[in-house]
Formats: C-alpha cells, sequence, structure tokens
C-alpha cells in the first residue's frame, strides 16, 4: 500500500510548515505529500521550493485559487499511490498517523475481503481519523481530546484515507461547491450510495490548529455561516433527502430551535458582546466561542432559507 497524502492550501503558511514537519516524521516509509497550492501569496509557495531539500516527500503543484474541491481533484489526479489520504493544512499529525491508516485498513480489508475477492476491487471501507481542535500554536499535539471535538460525520476531509478507486468511482468533489461547506460530505452521500463502510481509526490523530476565538473573528465567522448555508442548499439540490436537510439545518426544528435560543435574533453579535469579551479575560476563550454559536447557527439557518428561497424563485 502507497499512501498520496493530499493537502489543498491557500495563505496557510505558519501552519503549514509545522503540518508538513509532522509528515517528514512519520513511522512508515510508502508515501508522498502532494501539496496543491491554490493561489497563495503569502510565501508559501516560495518557502516549499526554497527548502525542498528538507522534505523529500513533498511534490508541490501550483494552481490559480479555484477553491479546495478542485485543489483536491487536482491532487487526486497527480497522486502516485493507490490510498489517498486527505488532511488539511492546518492540522498537525503525530508519529504514527499514517502507520495507524494502514493497519487500520489493512485490518478491514481482511474482514472484508472476501467481498471483493475476484472483482480487482478494493475492499469497500475507509477510515477516518480522530481530530483534535487546538489553539496551542506552540505545541499543538498537547492538546487533549475533548466533547466537542466529537464528529458525527461519515466522510470529511480533516483526516481520511481511502483507496484512490472509490473516488474515482464515485466522481471525486463536485467543484460547483465554490464557497465554504459540504463538498465532503455530499461526497460522502456518493460514497455511502456504493456501499463503503466507514471504519474509525481513533489512533490516527490529528490536531487542528486555530487561533483562540476573539470578537474581532465574528464578521469572518458569520460569513462563513452564510456562505455555508448556501452551499447547504448546493448539496440539497443534488440529494434532495431528509437526511441532508437535517445536516444543513434545513428544517422547522432547527428554525425554531436557534430562533427561540437566539430570541428571534436578539441576542447577536452586538448584544453579546459584552458576555464574550468577558469569558475571553477570564481566560476561557472555548465558553466565549459557544455562546458565540447561538447566533452563529441562527446565521446559518437565515443563509439556508434564504439560499432556498432564491433557488424557489429562480424556478
Amino acid at each position: 500500500m502507497f499512501l498520496s497524502v493530499v493537502i489543498p492550501t491557500y495563505n496557510r503558511k505558519p501552519i503549514l510548515e509545522k503540518c508538513i514537519r509532522a509528515l517528514e516524521c512519520q513511522q512508515f516509509s510508502e508515501y508522498e505529500v502532494v501539496v496543491v497550492d491554490d493561489g497563495s501569496i503569502d510565501g508559501t509557495v516560495e518557502w516549499l521550493r526554497s527548502d525542498a531539500a528538507n522534505f523529500p516527500h513533498v511534490r508541490l503543484f501550483c494552481r490559480n485559487h479555484q477553491g479546495a474541491a478542485a485543489a483536491r481533484n487536482y491532487g487526486v489526479e497527480q497522486a502516485k499511490g493507490d490510498t489517498i489520504v486527505f488532511i488539511d493544512s492546518d492540522l498537525v499529525v503525530t508519529d504514527v498517523f499514517l502507520r495507524s491508516h494502514v493497519e487500520a485498513l489493512t485490518q478491514a480489508q481482511k474482514e472484508l475481503g472476501s467481498a471483493a475477492s475476484g472483482t480487482g476491487e478494493p475492499a469497500r471501507c475507509f477510515t477516518y481519523g480522530r481530530v483534535i481542535n487546538t489553539a496551542n500554536f506552540d505545541d499543538p499535539t498537547s492538546e487533549p481530546y475533548k466533547l466537542t471535538d466529537f464528529s458525527a460525520a461519515y466522510f470529511a476531509t480533516g483526516n481520511v484515507a481511502i483507496a484512490r478507486h472509490w473516488l474515482i468511482e464515485a466522481g471525486l468533489f463536485d467543484t460547483g461547491f465554490k464557497q465554504y461547506g459540504w463538498e465532503d460530505l455530499e461526497l460522502g452521500v456518493r460514497l455511502k450510495n456504493l456501499g463503503l463502510k466507514l471504519i474509525k481509526c481513533p489512533e490516527a490523530v490529528g490536531y487542528h490548529w486555530h487561533p483562540a476565538f476573539s470578537l474581532d473573528q465574528i464578521p469572518r465567522l458569520i460569513d462563513v455561516e452564510l456562505q455555508r448555508g448556501r452551499m447547504g442548499v448546493v448539496f440539497y439540490q443534488k440529494h434532495p433527502t431528509l437526511d441532508v436537510r437535517m445536516m444543513i439545518q434545513m428544517t422547522w426544528l432547527h428554525r425554531i430551535l436557534w430562533g427561540v435560543l437566539s430570541l428571534g435574533g436578539l441576542l447577536n453579535e452586538r448584544s453579546l458582546a459584552p458576555v464574550m469579551r468577558s469569558l475571553i479575560k477570564q481566560g476561557k476563550p472555548q465558553l466565549a466561542e459557544q455562546v458565540a454559536r447561538i447566533f452563529l447557527n441562527w446565521y446559518n439557518v437565515k443563509g439556508v432559507y434564504a439560499a432556498y428561497a432564491e433557488v424557489q424563485r429562480k424556478h
């Protein structure tokens, strides 16, 4: 089994350095790291080219900015491996990361192998590692696992390993997802329709770094939620099922829940600013971020319904 770790990146140079260095310290030898730069202007490409001797596993590809879906597709197309590992460029992994994915895949293939015997196809499965969120840039891998790190997603590109065969069979990522969100979960629906089984691999740990929550992040976070709402409707148009409606929060349940919790939008970035500021001063930025989720989810729900109404008008 030869692995191709596909990493799309866009203006993430500081944390990408930690990501790449961790990948060069793996307890596994049969792999490459395919970095697809999606038009960065922060010196990412210059740094990787000037320091190439220190990163023997890295193959760098550069493209104009087209978004994560197109970058991942290009990475898969250029990959030499029979197995693709997707991670994000702000993920720092442990030294047993790749080995853990390989061991879990190998075991699953033995157990499921009879179904694929004689077909020439790999077993219908993929492994999904653990992602731990951290704001500790200096030592990201010191962060403990928290309840808020739990994910019930079927297929997410933050930490997953899958046979290249099934990605090609499913049709890769839909580049119609131009803005933030859902392109990986939408591919997951197609993979599930092909009968692929999710194999949890908690030993393959990745530490997802993002800066500690602060009030100046709120405008960007609101914009992300509105984008996620619009892309959620794109997801639903492709797969008009109740499961997708639940995922994208396009139900009356979500509308009532976040409408009530936000008091119809009265609890927003302005009215809750003193509470969040106080929590941050007390050294509790994670709790402040959870408070922000009250109005961020309300923005998301409003974004979903606004985008859906626009689609309905066009039809």
